[in-house]
């Protein structure tokens, strides 16, 4: 997500180093640079125009504080001033009990499964969710929603045999009132462009349950054409917030930037993924701090806390302080990972590395680790010594790998271990580990890390 527009705006910055002033000669060709990265990443170019101008009023005469490099003043301004762009102010829901949800948006945008994680979050927050089938012309739409429900363990209501769209949602409340239900959450049919029939439908259902929230799921690739989308919806539906999805496919991400300025509608939720732990929340601020690179520190710790178990942690922490780390103990490592969303959007939320791209197809490959590993009985995770050729071309077999791939982690995994005895051993084994990483150099990875 944002990686061009990040790279792109750490060059600029970069070019005002050691200066000491911010003046208009030495901001115009960093400006410029700005500039030209938001209008990259696909942001509306009024927009864009408005921002770097805003951005110079502030910064031409500032003075440099001591100790504070004039990069590091811009980056707080243009941090700033991303902040107020993305939608300053609050993102949350309507109190309201129950609380009505209305999805809404183009074919193709992820109505459905956002439908499903956005019933996930608030289980979590404490309601119980019903979702509810109105989409009764895309084939299977109902049945795919049906099926994440379940395993997402929400409520879920349709009537497969109806074509009234309004006469759903209103037996969907009633259906709520002899349940537990405080949430229900609509998912609305859309179509591959807005017309009138579309508007007019979701219209008459939005007059028969009166929803207290009407989201529009916007497909974050559209770029400027979500903003169209989120003014025509806006204008016929008087839109509450915005989801914008998708956002890990499309490097530029204009649409998240240009968005709340031009349909004036704040964006609420993002999913970044197509797992369910890769939507939350929207955060304008700790966006802002993704795209100039500094990650995000606070998704991440709330993410861990939400995923990983604290007594399995202090388990493996007492693992590694004995230095007896085995392969069940790093299986259980990647399954805690794998609960906290894709490695890529991971990756992005730590501060200088949310620009950078993993291999193609690194989850793939923890996915093969895994299998590797599973293959394994508990004896031969416990006690990788004792794998002989009969027994690693069974796990190859039985993974679907290779067998080179099997004694690839196999070795890496046992320089691993030296390293975490070396680690134990203090200072001499620091030193040790030391001369044993640069041995390593060049030689790749650890599979699926």
């Amino acid at each position: 997500m944002f990686e061009s527009l990040t790279e792109k705006l750490g060059t600029a910055l970069r070019n005002l180093r050691g200066v000491g002033k911010l003046t208009e000669e030495n901001m115009a060709e960093a400006l410029k640079e700005v500039r030209t990265a938001l209008l990259s990443a696909d942001v509306h170019f009024k927009v864009a125009r408005e921002f770097v101008e805003r951005v110079q009023t502030q910064c031409v005469g500032q003075e440099v504080l001591k100790g504070v490099a004039p990069g590091q003043q811009i980056v707080k301004i243009i941090h700033d001033e991303l902040v107020k762009l993305l939608g300053e102010g609050s993102t949350s829901l309507s109190g309201a009990r129950p609380l009505k949800i209305l999805m809404v948006g183009l074919h193709g945008s992820g109505k459905t499964t956002s439908a499903a994680k956005l019933g996930k979050l608030l289980k979590k927050r404490g309601y119980r969710p019903l979702v509810v089938g109105c989409d009764i012309y895309r084939p299977a739409a109902i049945d795919q929603l049906e099926i994440l429900a379940k395993q997402e363990e929400l409520g879920f209501y349709s009537d497969r045999t109806s074509k009234d769209v309004p006469a759903i949602g209103v037996a969907a409340l009633a259906a709520a009132q002899t349940t537990t239900a405080d949430c229900i959450i609509f998912d609305t049919a859309g179509r591959l462009q807005i017309d009138l029939e579309l508007i007019e439908e979701v219209k008459r259902l939005h007059a028969r349950v009166q929803p207290d929230e009407v989201l529009l799921v916007v497909d974050g690739a559209l770029g400027q054409e979500a903003v169209n989308v989120a003014k025509a919806f806006h204008d016929a539906l008087s839109l509450t917030g915005l989801i914008l999805t998708k956002m890990d496919g499309d490097a530029r991400g204009g649409a998240a930037l240009s968005i709340k300025s031009i349909a004036n509608v704040p964006i609420k939720f993002i999913g970044t993924g197509e797992k369910t732990a890769d939507f939350d929340t929207f955060y304008p601020d700790r966006l802002a701090s993704r795209i100039l690179g500094m990650g995000d520190v606070v998704s991440l710790v709330e993410k861990a806390q939400e995923t990983i178990d604290v007594k399995e942690a202090e388990k493996m922490a007492e693992t590694l302080r004995k230095g007896d780390f085995n392969l069940e103990d790093f299986l259980a490592q990647m399954q805690q990972v794998k609960k906290m969303g894709s490695m890529q959007s991971i990756m992005g939320m730590m501060p200088g590395m949310s620009g950078m791209q993993l291999p193609e197809g690194a989850d793939k490959q923890m996915a093969r680790t895994e299998a590797i590993i599973k293959s394994m009985t508990k004896q031969e995770r416990r006690k990788p010594e004792i794998l002989n050729g009969n027994r690693r071309k069974r796990i190859a077999d039985g993974s679907g790998v290779k067998i080179v791939e099997v004694n690839q982690l196999l070795k890496q995994f046992q320089q691993m271990q030296q390293m975490m005895k070396m680690m134990k051993g203090g200072g001499s084994g620091m030193k040790k580990m030391m001369r044993q990483m640069e041995a390593m150099k060049g030689k790749g990875g650890f599979p699926g890390m």
